[in-house]
C-alpha cells in the first residue's frame, strides 16, 4: 500500500478532505493517467486493485495513487467498499466513486461535489441524461431508460439514470451505505440504500464517452448489456424472495 501522494499547490483547501475511489481490474494502460488527471483537482485518490493480472497497481503508484489490493478478484462492488473504508479511516468528508477506463472526466468532480459541499444532498448521482454531450449506443440507452422505470418500482426513486457510477457522498452517507453485492448488482444496492436510510440526493449532469477502447474494456470486465439484464433479473428475484 502506497502512502504517498503528490498534492497540487492550486486545489482548493476545501478538497483536502475530499478522497476519490477508483475501482480497477486490469487497467495499467490508463489507470497512471486517470489518477493524474484526477490529482489535478482532488490530491487525495485510492486506487483499489482487484487483483488484476497485469500492472494496475505499478501504474496508480507512479501516478502518486494511495493503493490497495485485493489478493483474489472479487469485483466492483467490493473495491468500492476497499476503498470507502480506507477513505473514512483516513479522515475523509467527501468520497467520491470514479471510474479508471477514460469514460468520465475528472474535471467535472469539482462541478459533481458541490452540492454536497453545500449541505444540499447527502449523495450527489450523476446523470448522462441531462446533458446532450455522452455519446450513449443505442442499446446501452435502451437499457438504462428501463433501468430508470425498474429503480421507480423497486427503491422508489426519481432518477434520470441509475446505472452511473459517478457519484459523491458526504461522510454521513458513507458510512450508512453498506455494499455487500462484490459485483455490478452494487449498483441497484446502493440505490437501495439511500431510499432504506432516507438519504437526501441529488441529480448532477455529467458527460460520459464511450469511445472503442473503453467500450472493450467494460466488455472485458463483464460490464454489458447481457449482463445487465441478468443482474436486473437478480435484483427482481432477491426482492421477491425478501
Amino acid at each position: 500500500m502506497n502512502e504517498t501522494t503528490s498534492i497540487n499547490p492550486s486545489v482548493p483547501a476545501m478538497y483536502t478532505s475530499v478522497w476519490v475511489v477508483i475501482p480497477a481490474y486490469n487497467e495499467q494502460r490508463g489507470v497512471r493517467e486517470a489518477v493524474q488527471q484526477v490529482q489535478r483537482y482532488i490530491p487525495n485518490v485510492v486506487v483499489v486493485d482487484d487483483c488484476s493480472k497485469d500492472h494496475t497497481s505499478d501504474e496508480a503508484l507512479k501516478g502518486g495513487a494511495h493503493v490497495l489490493r485485493h489478493p483474489i478478484n472479487r469485483g466492483q462492488g467490493a473495491a468500492l467498499r476497499t476503498g470507502m473504508d480506507y477513505a473514512l479511516q483516513q479522515g475523509a468528508d467527501i468520497i467520491v466513486h470514479f471510474d479508471a477506463d477514460g469514460q468520465m472526466q475528472p474535471e467535472q468532480i469539482p462541478h459533481m461535489i458541490q452540492p454536497v459541499i453545500r449541505g444540499e444532498a447527502d449523495i450527489a448521482l450523476g446523470s448522462r441524461f441531462l446533458t446532450q454531450k455522452s455519446n450513449i449506443p443505442p442499446l446501452r440507452q435502451m437499457i438504462l431508460k428501463g433501468g430508470i422505470l425498474f429503480t421507480r418500482i423497486i427503491s422508489g426513486l426519481d432518477l434520470t439514470d441509475t446505472h452511473n457510477g459517478f457519484r459523491a457522498m458526504n461522510r454521513y452517507a458513507a458510512e450508512k451505505i453498506h455494499i455487500v453485492q462484490d459485483r455490478y448488482s452494487h449498483a441497484s444496492e446502493i440505490l437501495d440504500e439511500i431510499a432504506k436510510h432516507k438519504l437526501r440526493y441529488v441529480e448532477v449532469p455529467v458527460t460520459v464517452t464511450y469511445s472503442d477502447e473503453a467500450m472493450a474494456a467494460a466488455r472485458a470486465r463483464g460490464q454489458n448489456s447481457f449482463n445487465a439484464i441478468k443482474i436486473a433479473g437478480r435484483v427482481i428475484w432477491g426482492k421477491l424472495l425478501s
